[in-house]
């Protein structure tokens, strides 16, 4: 599987990949790196968490607002990623 890095540094990934697949990413600036699907869902995890934190949603994307209740937080699709986030340096 392959994804490419778009200017603003996300790629397009609406759900969570099967842990062992092997991933490569051409970055912006046109280096390329392996990851496995455990890496970028984790990514995603943490992305999702950021969205639900952002926008006053609990751990599940509910609205904790008397009138709304929408699960609205239960997706995103894009997922920031940079070249050895695998190896956990920012």
């Amino acid at each position: 599987m392959h994804f490419q890095q778009d200017a603003e540094g996300f790629i397009r990934m609406p759900r969570h990949l099967p842990a062992g697949t092997p991933v490569t990413i051409t970055f912006g600036d046109g280096s390329t790196e392996a990851f496995t699907g455990r890496d970028l869902n984790a990514a995603y995890d943490r992305a999702l968490a950021e969205f639900r934190a952002g926008n006053n949603l609990d751990a599940k994307g509910f609205s904790r607002t008397p009138k709304a209740r929408t699960n609205s937080g239960n997706r995103i699709e894009f997922v920031r990623v940079h070249p050895d986030m695998a190896r956990g340096r920012a």
